[in-house]
């Protein structure tokens, strides 16, 4: 295999398949002695799209905050 103009390569398809690499798959690159390692990025958890969704379960066991639930079922 060679590098591209561009400095692209491809990966063969039965690595891409069995590493679950597809089309905007994000990797990183990393020297690790006198090689280069690529590998899948790791997935970066967007949480902000979960805060406050589960006031109400709380709310329905009687619970004002998360806090307060782990405290209950702690016994303190």
């Amino acid at each position: 295999m060679k590098i591209g103009e561009r400095g692209q390569v491809t990966i063969p398809k039965d690595i891409r398949d069995r590493f679950g690499l597809g089309p905007e798959t994000e990797v990183e690159f990393k020297v690790v002695k006198d090689s280069i390692v690529l590998r899948k990025a790791p997935r970066k958890l967007d949480l902000a799209k979960w805060r406050g969704r589960g006031r109400k379960a709380f709310a329905k066991m009687g619970c004002a905050s998360v806090d307060e639930f782990i405290e209950d079922i702690r016994g303190r």
